[in-house]
């Protein structure tokens, strides 16, 4: 008897969800699609920032070719809207620790899917970037060969 009231209650069970599952299958929701922002231009940048750079870069070369030297930068990175930043920061390389005296100079490039490029040209190096939310954050990557760098900077 008790057999039969198991196998009876496992039969409605299976019964119950293969009735439910058709409808329940419209009530689950998958993860929407993302889409890179749109609408971006160099104007979207009209920014003061403060950002950190962390990584190693190649910095010389000795006898035993060129070394590998970690880097930190702190500091406050200003965009003009026009495609023009200047950087003030305080930077330590391999320990030796520098600040900047006049601010650094360089240019960006913002696409229309809110990626881009900017050049610091007082320092002679270069970022791919990502422009997150409507300006409030770039996420960028050096592209400088050997060097493995990036910098994160958020609207104050």
């Amino acid at each position: 008897m008790k057999r039969a009231i198991t196998v009876f209650s496992a039969f409605v069970v299976v019964a119950a969800v293969a009735m439910l599952a058709p409808t329940a299958k419209q009530h689950i929701t998958s993860l929407p699609t993302v889409h890179a922002q749109g609408g971006c231009s160099d104007a979207t940048l009209i920014a003061t920032t403060h950002f950190v750079y962390t990584g190693f870069g190649t910095r010389g070369h000795t006898s035993k070719g060129p070394t590998d030297t970690p880097g930190d930068v702190v500091g406050v990175l200003m965009f003009d809207g026009q495609g023009n930043s200047t950087a003030i920061y305080t930077a330590s390389f391999n320990g030796s620790v520098s600040t900047t005296s006049t601010p650094d100079i360089g240019t960006y490039t913002v696409n229309s899917d809110c990626t881009g490029t900017t050049t610091d040209t007082t320092a002679g190096i270069h970022f791919n970037f990502e422009i997150a939310g409507g300006g409030a954050e770039i996420l960028a990557i050096q592209t400088d060969p050997g060097n493995t760098a990036t910098f994160d900077a958020k609207k104050q």
